[in-house]
């Protein structure tokens, strides 16, 4: 139960740091404003206005009491004096009724309480608080007509309101709005730190990685430059030995060759100029596998014309496309033109149709190559991507295979962040699905 409720909260909760940074700031805040905000209607507001309100209508009735008791003389005199030191205006209108719209407001703390004091004291009345801005038009039966008062709304409410609604909203909207800015700096680091990783997680070249932020953000980001180096450090130091090992193997190969024109059996001769061959040909591809992508920039292409381009090439009419519209990629070049070329050779190699398709999603860009070949069993889906791996049956047949076609194109596919997976064509053979991300 406590697990089920625990995760229906974390889902509810937002995914990002800023934002929980910012919930963790804005919300005592506001729990604290609207805290103080009832205490404050509840002790001073609610408590001050039924003060002013009970002595308002105290006031009333005095009138009532005097109209009911003094002569007309009297009268004059005492509605002048309310007139003029309690703004009042009072008048009696004979032969009037009260009005039958109801005007009361059962939302408004003003008309509940002036409506609470006024049961209790007068029989009949009639208020109207929303006609003027400034004064309650007040109605009381009286004898044969109606006891109209006009008073202000100052009597029964606190002026202090707005100026408190004020003071409540501007410090909390100020403090979350400084809040804002100060998590803003203190994730930019760490979005920055993630995206240098992203970067150089698919082999992007970073110019420049400056770590800035809290202490504990700026250690992590040292201690990511300091990794960084040490990988660029090993890879420097393997594409340096490779060359010097392509170097170094070239020469005898080559002497080797001179000397096998020599020989006279050239039966013997042909067999050995294959094997050197051979072994030629498997040191050029595992140097390419070796070195992928060492030195390529990232830039932003048509992949669409590119797939074309290659597709041209072949001048094969068994090879079809199907292309929805143009789709453009950020990534290395030259990396996906060998990765594509690399599988559409083993199409050609193995299969007599190829149907090459391209298609936009919302996140990734899925491209996916099918061919009547003999196809991969699904045991083996796993295995033949990796290096000099050969299946044992008609795709491992031909001696010019060393196995790293695959590999190398999985390489180049993971390195920019995308997936490469196996399943079986529309023709039977094997279908190639490449994602890669937008």
């Amino acid at each position: 139960m406590f697990y089920g409720l625990n995760k229906f909260i974390k889902n509810l909760l937002p995914k990002r740091l800023f934002y929980r940074g910012l919930l963790i700031v804005a919300i005592p805040i506001v729990v604290l404003q609207v805290t103080i905000t009832l205490v404050f209607f509840d002790s001073l507001w609610i408590k001050t206005s039924k003060g002013m309100t009970k002595s308002l209508v105290s006031e009333i009735v005095t009138i009532i009491d005097i109209y009911n008791n003094e002569s007309e003389y009297n009268k004059k005199i005492v509605t002048d004096l309310y007139n003029k030191n309690f703004s009042f205006s009072v008048r009696f209108l004979k032969d009037e009724q009260l009005p039958d719209i109801k005007v009361e407001r059962w939302f408004s703390p003003m008309d509940r309480t002036l409506r609470r004091e006024l049961k209790t004291k007068i029989n009949e009345y009639w208020f109207n608080t929303i006609s003027y801005e400034e004064v309650v038009d007040l109605r009381i039966k009286f004898r044969d007509g109606v006891l109209q008062i006009f008073f202000p709304k100052e009597r029964i409410q606190a002026s202090s309101v707005r100026i408190f609604a004020l003071w409540i909203t501007l410090p909390a909207i100020l403090m979350i709005a400084i809040a804002i800015i100060f998590l803003k700096n203190q994730t930019r680091p760490i979005i920055k730190l993630a995206e240098a990783s992203e970067r150089f997680g698919r082999g992007e070249e970073i110019d420049e990685f400056r770590p800035s932020g809290a202490l504990e953000i700026r250690k992590a980001g040292l201690e990511f430059e300091k990794m960084r180096n040490r990988i660029l450090r090993h890879l420097n130091q393997r594409s340096e030995m490779l060359s010097g090992i392509s170097h170094d193997l070239r020469t005898p190969l080559t002497r080797i060759k001179l000397q096998l024109a020599m020989v006279e059996d050239k039966n013997l001769s042909k067999k050995l100029s294959d094997d050197v061959d051979e072994m030629e040909k498997m040191l050029n591809e595992y140097l390419q596998f070796a070195s992928t992508g060492a030195k390529d920039k990232t830039e932003n292409f048509d992949l669409s014309d590119l797939i074309e381009n290659l597709i041209n090439k072949y001048e094969n009419p068994n090879i079809s496309k199907e292309f929805k519209k143009r789709i453009y990629f950020n990534g290395r070049k030259n990396l996906i033109q060998r990765c594509i070329n690399n599988l559409i050779d083993n199409s050609i190699k193995y299969g007599k149709k190829t149907k090459i398709i391209i298609e936009k999603k919302s996140s990734n860009i899925i491209i996916s190559i099918e061919d009547d070949g003999p196809g991969i069993p699904k045991s083996e889906y796993n295995n033949v991507i990796k290096p000099f791996y050969k299946i044992d049956k008609s795709r491992s047949e031909s001696k010019s295979s060393v196995g790293l076609g695959l590999a190398i194109s999985s390489d180049i596919i993971k390195s920019h962040g995308g997936d490469m997976n196996f399943g079986k064509s529309s023709f039977g053979g094997l279908k190639v699905i490449i994602s890669l991300p937008v």
